[in-house]
């Protein structure tokens, strides 16, 4: 059963990568999936962002995703409209392979949410 569970992700995750690729003409890594996702929720028609704003999309990004699993609430709006979240439980204590494995969920379950797959 684990098994297919786990080639079910992989499918998903391949998908969204597609979707990528041919949005874009490139593979995607998660830093660039998480970039793009941070773009989304932050609404604006803007393309062009400093390294810094570029970096607090991915973290917008991380947070939205990992909300669907209780981790962090949106607050509000800053001065310039962009989304505050608060953490609210913390992140299970993983490594790397497995925090890469996790948000990949966490993506996969928003881009379902958001009827993209």
């Amino acid at each position: 059963m684990n098994e297919i569970k786990e080639e079910t992700i992989k499918e998903k995750w391949f998908k969204i990568r597609s979707l990528f690729e041919k949005r874009f003409n490139k593979s995607p890594d998660l830093s660039a999936i998480l970039y793009v996702i941070g773009m989304r929720e932050l609404g604006k028609h803007q393309t062009e962002f400093k390294k810094e704003e570029k970096v607090r999309l991915m973290h917008i990004a991380t947070c939205r995703v990992l909300s669907t699993s209780g981790h962090y609430v949106l607050k509000g709006l800053d001065s310039k409209d962009w989304p505050v979240w608060e953490l609210v439980e913390k992140l299970p204590n993983q490594d790397m392979l497995q925090q890469e494995l996790y948000l990949r969920h966490h993506i996969i379950h928003y881009f379902e949410e958001e009827e993209l797959i």
